[in-house]
């Protein structure tokens, strides 16, 4: 019966231990710039290096296409890029032995860039409402459209409420007062630029196609979880994507963490390795 224990770095193939270092030079450029070189006004809370690195909407004024390939080298958290870089040690290591180091890199890079364009259109389902309200109201601005606008998306609490509430105590004083309408333009187009300047960063999705391909491939393999408990491979892989696809599904709020694009990794590998050995099927493991 086959094994597999997630120990200490025996096995460190040359693409691996080139992502890991890649992914580490890149997180603490991140630690030290983003700190120092503010980014964009519409992302305060944000540094320059994320601002232009990590992915963005589509729509959004920062959204950069080098964006769909830098995202997936870069990490929120120490947790975070320890957490991603495990699992590609673990699950991608197997791989790159198992069909080399140009098929496993063009692999990565695939799985990264597939999960990035789920999340996108997951992004633009997600706010295509919020963009629908922002042109009619810009073509047409008026006192009720902005009242609607102002309770729809909650403008009453959390984005620059004291700018968005003057604005309309003084229209519904002045109701045909052109100034007002502009200003309410300039600062519901600010809101809808905020909304869409979320980043999303993280190796995540490239991983969860190694994960994938790894299930695929290595169907019996144990794992143990916590290094203590042991469950097949295509069991893992199968509970841990349902339980990212009931999570992305529900989209519960407060939830920042990229369900799709994990998803859309996963698919990708599972389809890449699929196809690949459609052909010449492999004995599973």
């Amino acid at each position: 019966m086959t094994q597999f224990r997630p120990g200490s770095f025996q096995i460190l193939p040359v693409i691996i231990k080139n992502l890991l270092i890649i992914n580490g030079l890149v997180f603490m450029a991140q630690l030290t710039f983003d700190g120092v070189m503010p980014g964009s006004d519409l992302a305060p809370n944000v540094g320059w290096v994320t601002d232009t690195f990590a992915l963005h909407h589509l729509f959004s004024p920062l959204f950069r296409p080098w964006q769909l390939i830098t995202h997936m080298f870069m990490h929120g958290s120490l947790m975070h890029i320890f957490g991603n870089m495990f699992a590609l040690w673990m699950f991608g290591s197997i791989l790159e032995n198992l069909w080399g180091p140009k098929r496993f890199l063009m692999f990565y890079l695939v799985c990264g860039m597939g999960a990035a364009l789920l999340h996108l259109g997951f992004l633009w389902y997600e706010n295509h409402q919020l963009l629908i309200d922002f042109e009619n109201f810009k073509n047409h601005p008026t006192l009720q459209g902005y009242v609607n606008y102002f309770n729809r998306y909650n403008l009453n609490s959390g984005y620059d409420y004291n700018i968005a509430a003057r604005i309309l105590t003084a229209w519904e004083a002045e109701p045909n007062n052109l100034q007002m309408a502009e200003q309410a333009v300039m600062l519901v187009a600010s809101h809808v630029n905020s909304a869409l300047a979320e980043p999303t960063l993280g190796a995540s999705g490239a991983v969860f196609g190694c994960l994938a391909a790894f299930g695929f491939l290595f169907p019996n393999t144990y794992i143990y979880l916590y290094f203590f408990v042991p469950i097949k491979a295509k069991w893992f892989v199968l509970l841990y994507i349902a339980f990212e696809l009931s999570m992305a599904v529900r989209n519960s709020a407060g939830d920042n963490i990229a369900r799709w694009a994990h998803l859309g990794g996963a698919l990708v590998g599972f389809l890449l390795v699929y196809f690949w050995n459609k052909q010449n099927r492999r004995t599973f493991y």
